[in-house]
């Protein structure tokens, strides 16, 4: 990633190839799940010294995976925002169906 990137549309195809390991995108699943269990908990017990679980689970999980599986430096360093965003969007998008655990070249191409 030698030049910034300059929109998001490009930023996502990048952190798909990212995310291109079945373990790393895992690990990013299992991670953001968490963030809503604690949310979860949180609003229904009301004990809000429980959200600073959030970003340990959340960053914990993936930042694991990408220093074990994927051998790459996370995305969040240089683009926090962009991450944080793509982080939802591509849990969201392997709950539906859009993206595949199992990633293919084919599928990085999509936008």
């Amino acid at each position: 990633m030698p030049e910034r990137i300059k929109t998001y549309s490009e930023f996502y195809q990048f952190y798909l190839t990212e995310h291109s390991k079945t373990g790393t995108r895992i690990f990013h699943f299992i991670g953001t799940l968490l963030v809503f269990v604690v949310i979860g908990y949180v609003i229904s017990s009301g004990k809000e010294r429980f959200l600073w679980y959030i970003p340990i689970v959340g960053y914990g999980f993936a930042w694991f995976s990408h220093a074990v599986i994927e051998r790459n430096k996370p995305a969040t360093f240089k683009y926090p925002l962009w991450s944080l965003i793509s982080d939802f969007r591509l849990f969201f998008e392997l709950l539906i169906g859009k993206q595949k655990f199992k990633e293919t070249n084919s599928q990085i191409q999509k936008p």
